[in-house]
């Protein structure tokens, strides 16, 4: 589905944020980006979007391939309608608008009425909090209900790969651990997903495959399993139980995934 070949990228003249960066993204997956502050995430997604120019960056060479279609010359409008749909760090929602406004300038673009209603319901049945404040204004959401508006907001556009940039920023463990159940479900009904995290468990749990960004290269790359033993990212980004259990949790989940595959499934269902 996404091929991302020899990707450099700059900040003006002289910053350069990524050095040859190679990431492929299959229908049926789930890759997360793992990485300090610093390393180039958050620039990779803006790459993908189309949304460097709007932080003055710019691709200074390599590919980026969706279905076969090169995005490196497309606007973020055109990517979106591809099918290519980003929630930005932050939980940038409408905050003056309510939530039912923020849905529907979700799916502004989509084909017709009834895929929007569509949308909806798959929205409502994720987070049936916003069906609950559909009225209330986005801004007096809690932050973790801002964060799963913005990603109801994305899906109203019926993406077929989501982008998401740090969901679980700032919200507490509980809330994060059910974003990360969401991220499960949203795949699980047939979305692709590029999770950008700084949590290392939560994106170990959710992904089947990830990549570790260091100042702006790619420096580790594998299935869950395989990154949640690596000495490394054990050191930086996992600790006492948690390293255990992601390991444990990544390697369950690599299992199921060959199981499914190995019966002929085209993608796994959670």
């Amino acid at each position: 589905m996404l091929s991302i070949r020899d990707l450099r990228v700059r900040y003006g003249r002289s910053v350069a944020a990524l050095h040859g960066i190679d990431l492929d993204v299959s229908p049926d997956g789930v890759v997360a980006v793992l990485g300090s502050n610093g390393a180039g995430k958050s620039t990779l997604l803006r790459a993908i979007s189309g949304t460097l120019r709007m932080h003055r960056g710019s691709i200074a060479g390599g590919d980026i391939r969706y279905d076969g279609k090169p995005l490196g010359r497309l606007d973020p409008a055109a990517i979106v309608r591809l099918g290519v749909v980003g929630v930005p760090e932050g939980r940038q929602v409408f905050a003056r608008m309510t939530v039912d406004e923020n849905l529907r300038a979700g799916g502004i673009g989509a084909r017709s009425a009834d895929l929007r209603a569509a949308a909806r319901r798959r929205v409502h049945e994720l987070f049936p909090v916003l069906a609950e404040r559909a009225k209330q204004r986005a801004g007096l959401l809690s932050g973790g209900e801002q964060q799963m508006l913005a990603i109801g907001r994305a899906l109203m556009s019926g993406p077929k790969l989501l982008l998401l940039d740090e969901p679980s920023l700032g919200l507490a463990p509980q809330v994060v651990e059910r974003i990360g159940k969401i991220i499960r479900e949203i795949h699980a009904q047939g979305t692709a997903v590029v999770l950008v995290e700084q949590n290392a468990v939560m994106a170990l749990n959710v992904a089947d495959h990830a990549i570790v960004l260091e100042v702006g290269r790619v420096a580790l790359a594998g299935t869950t399993a395989e990154l949640a033993r690596s000495e490394d990212v054990q050191r930086l980004y996992l600790g006492g139980h948690a390293e255990s259990q992601a390991t444990a949790d990544a390697e369950a989940r690599d299992a199921e995934i060959r199981r499914a595959r190995s019966r002929g499934l085209t993608r796994w269902a959670g």
